[in-house]
């Protein structure tokens, strides 16, 4: 009998299976027959060191700090590293891999892939999820050494990858042009939500307070993620625009979460802004449909211009009407199904987000170009054929990237989200 092919993915930064992007990649190369083995760090909902999770075999390490700083990293990514190590020498007495995938930030992993490749003849498929190099200046304010150094290591993981999976176009060009990557070798797989599972559901009235208008923000709150500005927005909409009736929700965590808190207190905001806390599955549903307005508070930066946010895809999957600043890869991707605030201006973020408040008309009109967007472009079962066809160019060769994605021809469409 023909042996099933066998694959390791590693994740850094977050457990599985939280991670929504690297589950549905685990989970689809599982329905393609793939016997799947995935490396994480725990969390405090998952502790297990290992589980047999839906038919995927999940390995976790002790979770690192979560870094804040040069030095923070320096720590967290020496541990991550170790364990990552250790744990693929496990998988590899315990389940066997013929392949080696790595999910950034950072972009270390390529020291564990290239012993596995160069030693044992894995090849590896690095999927970039991150530019750090830009990541790295957004959260610093410089460029510098270290700069200089997150280039190298994205240069040297470019060089030991055999395939690279693009989160985005924007992407697939950095991999090309700064990565020297051959075109025929990137794949380009959007974060798109499989819109049979990512749906609407019954709203959480608790999360209003009392209010008639709910605005909302999902994701990570790092240094890059702007939601300072969104608190800003709201002391602007609720002390300067005298408003009571709006009622901002926080959904995640990050390193950047007791600040934000102070900062809310610090304006006598502690009644209009909910923070949730980190929600998956129903209770995120839930929040999310909740929300009257999205709001993507991210900064245009050289950075924030390049990623393809998540959020974006599930505000566009869910029908939320949302406000987000000028960003070139978001613009790219949704067009005019989104408002736009100016100049990373507070203010401005305010003022958009009122006018989707007070205008019941234009979200409806934001909320089905969205969901159209998602109907006709963000399409899942696309992406995993993109997924496949990484993999089966890796470890045989026979596949090519394509040089136009069909959906990039819909440019009558202005494009989708992230």
């Amino acid at each position: 009998m023909t042996r099933r092919p066998r694959a390791l993915v590693i994740v850094e930064n977050k457990t599985m299976p939280v991670d929504r992007r690297a589950w549905q990649g685990a989970l689809a190369l599982r329905d393609e027959g793939y016997e799947v083995s995935v490396i994480c760090p725990k969390s405090p909902d998952h502790r297990q060191s290992y589980e047999l999770l839906d038919g995927v075999h999940v390995f976790r390490h002790p979770q690192p700090l979560e870094a804040d700083g040069a030095l923070g990293y320096l720590v967290e990514y020496s541990s991550a590293l170790f364990w990552e190590f250790v744990l693929s020498i496990r998988v590899a007495m315990k389940v066997g891999f013929d392949t080696v995938q790595g999910n950034n930030p950072p972009d270390l992993i390529f020291l564990i892939a290239a012993f596995w490749k160069y030693l044992f003849g894995k090849p590896y498929i690095f999927d970039h999820q991150d530019v750090s190099p830009e990541l790295y200046e957004a959260k610093f304010g410089k460029q510098g050494f270290f700069y200089r150094l997150m280039l190298l290591f994205e240069r040297t993981t470019f060089a030991v990858a055999d395939v690279t999976i693009a989160t985005n176009e924007t992407f697939r060009d950095i991999a090309v042009e700064r990565g020297g990557m051959d075109p025929d070798r990137v794949f380009v797989v959007h974060s798109v939500p499989d819109l049979k599972k990512f749906q609407r559901t019954k709203s959480n009235a608790h999360l209003r307070n009392g209010r008639r208008h709910v605005v909302g923000y999902v994701g990570i709150m790092g240094a890059q993620d702007g939601v300072d500005l969104l608190v800003d927005a709201m002391g602007d909409i609720v002390h300067t625009q005298g408003r009571e009736d709006v009622q901002c929700v926080i959904v995640g965590s990050g390193t950047e979460l007791a600040t934000l808190k102070a900062r809310v207190a610090e304006q006598g905001l502690k009644d209009y802004v909910t923070f949730t806390g980190f929600l998956s599955g129903e209770k995120l549903f839930s929040a999310l449909s909740t929300f009257d307005v999205g709001v993507i508070p991210d900064p245009k930066n050289s950075y924030n211009d390049k990623i393809a946010m998540n959020k974006i895809f599930e505000y566009t999957s869910l029908g939320i009407p949302f406000v987000q600043f000028d960003l070139n890869q978001a613009r790219r991707l949704v067009g005019d199904a989104a408002l736009y605030a100016e100049n990373n201006c507070p203010k401005a973020l305010a003022r958009e987000s009122l006018r989707l408040v007070d205008d019941p008309e234009l979200r409806r009109v934001l909320s089905v170009r969205g969901e159209a967007r998602a109907a006709t472009l963000l399409n899942w079962d696309r992406e995993k054929a993109q997924l496949l066809a990484a993999y089966e160019c890796a470890t045989a060769g026979r596949r090519r990237a394509p040089a136009v994605r069909p959906a990039d021809s819909s440019s009558s469409l202005s494009a989708r989200g992230a």
